[in-house]
C-alpha cells in the first residue's frame, strides 16, 4: 500500500483546506484511512478515519463539526477537508492506513501499518 498526501500550505485562522491522500496497492476487505497529524514537539494525534468499504466516518473531539474526512471511490483518494482554521491546526499532517482495524483501535496510530510522508499545514493568526 502506498500513501502520497498534498494539498498542505500556509493559511490565515479562519480559513479552509483540503488535503489529499492517493491510495494505491489495497487490497483488504475492511480497509481504513486515515489522518493524523505532529504538531513541533507533541506526540502524533488522530485526526479522522474512514472505512473504505462503507464510508463510516470517525473524528477526533476537536476534528468534530470542523474537519469532514471523505473518499472517491473511482479515483482511490480520500480526502479531510477542513474548515475555521486556527494556530493549534498547524502540523504535519499523515495520511494512513489499516488492514481490518477494529473500531476499538481506529483511533491508535499503532493499528495503523501503512504512512504517508506527511504534508505540512500552516496556520497563521
Amino acid at each position: 500500500v502506498q500513501l502520497v498526501e498534498s494539498g498542505g500550505g500556509s493559511v490565515q485562522a479562519g480559513d479552509s483546506l483540503r488535503l489529499s491522500c492517493a491510495v494505491s496497492g489495497r487490497t483488504a476487505r475492511r480497509f481504513i484511512v486515515g489522518w493524523f497529524r505532529q504538531a513541533p514537539e507533541k506526540e502524533r494525534d488522530f485526526v479522522a478515519t474512514i472505512e473504505w468499504g462503507n464510508g463510516n466516518a470517525y473524528y477526533a473531539d476537536y476534528a468534530d463539526g470542523r474537519f469532514k474526512i471523505y473518499r472517491d471511490l473511482d479515483m482511490n483518494m480520500i480526502y479531510l477537508q477542513m474548515r475555521n482554521l486556527k494556530p493549534d491546526d498547524t502540523a504535519v499532517y499523515y495520511c494512513a492506513a489499516s488492514d481490518n482495524t477494529p473500531e476499538a483501535d481506529l483511533r491508535r496510530q499503532g493499528a495503523y501499518s501503512y504512512w504517508g510522508l506527511g504534508t505540512q499545514v500552516t496556520v497563521s493568526s
